[in-house]
């Protein structure tokens, strides 16, 4: 039996992330510093059990912060599990799909946002696991997905699948 202290080294890291696709382009930023400094991703971040009411809200109000605008239409696509080995928690991430927003796309201290056209987003400065999700992603397809990396961030083994429903979280997030 678990206890309390093995069970919240095993607890994940509750994460979001939230990529605009308009027009055939895709929205990413450039993470300025931080985790992932130097790799092109959507934008998102930690949940904060303080003030978001849900992953959805989380995703919402991270683009906010991230690039100055706001999703009119998120939907959640997909649940990604990332396990780091110099990390003792997993990542849990959310990944939600907007095709409107308000707003004026505006870089902030953290991201420096451009488009791409969808047949040439920048994988080789992306995430190694971007390469295996985004076309299911792209596609409209739900997806869960659990992804671990070596101590360099490089990908040891994956499990990627399309699915029907995504689960929800045991939680309420």
């Amino acid at each position: 039996m678990a206890t309390d202290a093995t069970a919240a080294l095993a607890a994940p890291k509750l994460t979001t992330l939230l990529v605009v696709v308009s027009d055939g382009n895709v929205l990413l930023g450039e993470k300025k510093r931080g985790f992932g400094a130097g790799l092109w991703n959507g934008f998102g971040g930690k949940v904060d059990l303080g003030i978001d009411a849900s992953v959805e809200h989380a995703a919402l109000r991270e683009l906010r912060e991230e690039c100055g605008i706001d999703a009119l239409d998120a939907t959640r696509r997909g649940v990604l599990t990332f396990h780091y080995a110099d990390a003792p928690n997993p990542m849990e991430t959310h990944v939600f799909h907007a095709s409107a927003f308000e707003g004026t796309v505006a870089e902030s201290d953290e991201m420096r946002p451009a488009w791409f056209p969808e047949d040439a987003i920048p994988l080789e400065k992306m995430w190694p696991d971007d390469e295996h999700w985004y076309p299911a992603f792209l596609r409209g397809e739900k997806f869960v997905g659990t992804f671990w990396f070596d101590r360099e961030k490089k990908i040891t083994r994956h499990e990627l699948e399309v699915v029907e429903t995504l689960p929800a979280r045991a939680d309420g997030l």
